[in-house]
């Protein structure tokens, strides 16, 4: 028997008509019926009571009781962010290091190789907008579990592709491709989840930049490790055990993720009322952090999400070059050996990482100064001019480990950006954070999949320094932007 249900929203003081399937849980109790609702917008138990034959009122579940005194379990959570965020990007730039050997050993070309990164860059892309909705739909929580355990798949699956005298060159590089389109699209709700609707329920409304800096900094972190991780495993074992022996921390972070983590901090039993209230301080109706029908028509029609998205597109072509060409441009360029090349390609993570956390502190300072407008501003315009310059003497610089001081310096400036981004889209979502950073998160990877074939014609036409000098271009423009976005100017339910 399925049944009628009718919900009391006391905001808008009215009645929604929703249908309950005959396959939902129930659980009789003295005039209440418990029961397991399939909206996940909700997130909590329902208690029913029957109010008329086949219509059931329907009321929130008794909260969690919160102990007293002082707690910091956003903190643990956002520890936990950092360290997805560490794997997802070991597990995502492993292919850029070990692709030099695998060209050699499977047969393809420079150009080849860029369309193996450009199908991860497209499958990240496009699956961002859709992976904030499914975030927002079954909650953070099991979102992050699942698709971690995807990563961990298809890591060892891309291990095990067979040689080129089984398959041919051809059939190697559509099985590549696809590994890597599916790599990317079970990747892309990790920011638009954790970046927005985590980061948007678990911290204060004052305090959104510096958890996606630090989320940033587990991102260059793990980068920084891959390089020298990766090119110690090939030089040892080979390509192929460098991806199997990597596979297993996709399913170590899902299972601690599920185990400790909550949608909500009201969710979670060892928050502390005073945490809680600390996390709700200054949060207004539209800072509430949930899904409506529609709302993705709302999120990518809006102004300031659009213009948001455009600079972040522009950001994102400099983040490329190093995520996918960074360890090739060392060793083809500037004549790194395997080992020092990986080495080396750490060093601007490295500073990525510190650019990153300093520009989140610093545009949660600015933010809570001169408001969120000219916060995130002047984090985001001074990091990417920076980068600008860098880029450039990069390029031009005559010695190879000079070359990788300023590299690194731009990459330590694209990433104080970062947080900016991420605060002023949450901002300017409204509640439909997931969402919004789905789609700040697709214009900044479109680019990828361009970027990645864009960089190897315009060497092999060009040469590598105007490969670099492009970025500065982008760089500029995305700073430019800056001065056209309002962030304060929120979507409303």
């Amino acid at each position: 028997m399925a049944y009628g249900l009718r919900q009391r929203n006391s905001k808008y003081d009215k009645y929604t008509e929703r249908r309950l399937a005959s396959r939902a849980s129930r659980a009789a109790l003295p005039g209440y019926l418990e029961v397991t609702f399939p909206i996940r917008c909700w997130h909590y138990p329902i208690l029913m009571v029957q109010d008329e034959p086949g219509i059931a009122l329907v009321t929130q579940a008794p909260p969690i009781s919160h102990p007293v005194g002082r707690s910091s379990v956003r903190w643990v959570i956002l520890a936990l962010l950092f360290l997805a965020s560490f794997v997802a990007y070991v597990l995502r730039t492993n292919m850029s290091v070990a692709g030099e050997t695998m060209m050699k050993d499977l047969g393809f070309s420079q150009i080849q190789l860029g369309f193996v990164l450009a199908a991860f860059a497209w499958g990240y892309a496009i699956f961002q907008f859709p992976g904030g909705v499914f975030g927002d739909r079954i909650g953070g929580r099991k979102a992050l579990t699942y698709i971690a355990i995807a990563w961990g798949v298809l890591n060892l699956l891309t291990g095990l592709v067979p040689d080129a005298s089984v398959v041919g060159v051809t059939g190697i590089l559509a099985i590549l491709m696809l590994l890597r389109f599916l790599m990317g699209a079970v990747q892309a709700p990790l920011y638009p989840v954790t970046g927005g609707g985590t980061t948007c329920n678990w911290f204060p409304v004052t305090g959104w930049a510096l958890p996606n800096g630090l989320s940033n900094t587990g991102l260059t972190l793990g980068a920084a490790a891959t390089g020298p991780l990766i090119a110690w495993l090939i030089e040892r074992e080979g390509w192929r055990a460098s991806f199997f022996l990597t596979a297993p921390l996709g399913l170590l972070i899902a299972a601690v993720w599920y185990w400790y983590a909550r949608d909500r901090p009201s969710e979670h039993p060892k928050v502390s009322e005073s945490e809680l209230a600390l996390i709700n301080e200054g949060r207004t109706a539209n800072q509430v952090c949930v899904i409506r029908p529609g709302a993705w028509k709302q999120v990518v029609r809006h102004r300031e999400i659009v213009l948001l998205a455009a600079s972040y597109f522009c950001s994102n072509y400099v983040f490329y070059f190093f995520f996918n060409w960074l360890f090739i441009y060392l060793v083809d360029s500037r004549g790194f050996k395997v080992l020092e090349g990986g080495f080396y390609s750490a060093a601007p993570w490295l500073t990525g990482a510190v650019g990153a956390t300093a520009g989140g502190i610093l545009a949660d300072s600015w933010s809570k100064r001169w408001g969120i407008r000219q916060g995130t501003r002047t984090a985001a315009v001074a990091g990417l001019l920076v980068s600008a310059v860098l880029i450039v003497a990069a390029a031009m610089a005559r010695d190879p480990v000079t070359a990788v001081v300023f590299l690194s310096l731009c990459l330590a400036g694209q990433q104080f950006a970062e947080g900016a981004f991420w605060a002023a889209t949450i901002s300017a979502s409204g509640p439909h954070a997931s969402a919004g950073c789905g789609v700040l998160n697709t214009g900044g990877n479109v680019v990828g999949g361009i970027g990645a074939l864009m960089v190897p014609l315009t060497v092999k036409f060009l040469g590598w320094p105007t490969a670099l000098a492009t970025g500065s271009v982008f760089a500029i423009f995305a700073a430019l932007l800056w001065f056209f976005i309002k962030p304060e100017n929120a979507l409303k339910e």
